[in-house]
């Protein structure tokens, strides 16, 4: 599991006082970057090898600003040429907020997904949660 911690800042909170709803998928992604390394170490988008296939997120709880987020980032499923990230934001001991990220390793020279590596998927396996 990875753990990042978020501050929100003023400008993620809307009118009714919470954070607003557009932040969380972008927190989520921002916490995907330690998995992300296992594909390409530097980051470097020239030699990028994931797609994001689809996103979901479930809502449990508001998050405010002030208090810090804590964003737990799991791999939940391991495909041939996909993983399924897990991730949670927790706030004060609540869980406001759980999403899942289907990510598939992919040629974008060819346009065509591309089995992971035994050594992707032993460090992917390191992250594993069975989902709840």
């Amino acid at each position: 599991m990875y753990t990042s911690t978020i501050s929100p800042a003023f400008y993620d909170t809307d009118g009714l006082g919470h954070i607003n709803n557009t932040r969380v998928p972008q927190w989520f992604e921002a916490a995907r970057n330690e998995l992300f390394r296992i594909f390409t170490p530097d980051l470097d988008m020239k030699k990028w090898q994931l797609i994001l296939a689809r996103v979901e997120v479930d809502y449990l709880g508001e998050l405010f600003y002030g208090r810090d987020v804590e964003i737990r980032t799991h791999v939940c499923k391991i495909g041939n040429s996909s993983f399924t990230v897990l991730q949670e934001a927790w706030q004060d001991g609540k869980q406001a907020a759980r999403g899942k990220a289907f990510m598939v390793r992919y040629d974008f020279a060819n346009g065509r997904a591309m089995s992971l590596t035994d050594e992707q998927k032993g460090m992917l396996e390191v992250h594993f949660k069975a989902e709840p």
